[in-house]
């Protein structure tokens, strides 16, 4: 009986270990497999979000470029109404684009979403307070002339600093 045990075991011992070693081989073969369908998930999902992403970049640079004081001023030039109502036509004009590239949001990182906000935020209190300082009822070149002197004192365009995060993190992406 012990010697028909101990042939058994001769058999079953080498049978379990090729057994064993097959199943190591499989699995390595199958997470290989796996991981390299992983990269070709991830590497099309790339091809496809990244020029979306350049997009949404390039969609909020302009948005930045068209509220920068000098350009909103010069783009919204309506020398016919008084200044309470130019104000109000620029703030809407802010809205608008702001809301116009709201998605945009979805494609970029929270801190450059979070600059351009603030950006757009500090043109809205540069025209808001401007406005204040001068009669409501004077002519909007007054109010244009106030924001204009408010920039260059403060020798900075609210949307610089938004512009310069977006272009750096622009060139993260590509470096």
């Amino acid at each position: 009986m012990m010697q028909s045990i101990t042939e058994l075991l001769k058999i079953l011992i080498p049978s379990a270990a090729v057994l064993y070693g097959m199943y190591l081989t499989v699995q390595t073969f199958l997470e290989k497999q796996f991981e390299q369908k992983q990269l070709e998930v991830k590497q099309k999902n790339t091809e496809l979000v990244t020029p979306i992403r350049l997009q949404a970049y390039e969609r909020m640079t302009l948005f930045l470029e068209r509220i920068t004081p000098n350009n909103l001023l010069i783009r919204i030039n309506n020398m016919d109404i008084q200044a309470i109502d130019y104000q109000r036509l620029i703030l809407q004009e802010i809205r608008e684009e702001f809301n116009h590239n709201l998605s945009q949001q979805v494609y970029m990182s929270h801190e450059a979403w979070e600059k351009i906000r603030k950006a757009m935020n500090d043109v809205v209190a540069l025209v808001n307070t401007s406005a204040t300082e001068i009669d409501s009822n004077s002519a909007s070149i007054n109010l244009s002339k106030k924001i204009f002197e408010k920039v260059i004192s403060e020798n900075q365009q609210p949307t610089m600093e938004a512009l310069k995060f977006l272009k750096e993190e622009i060139q993260t992406m590509f470096m």
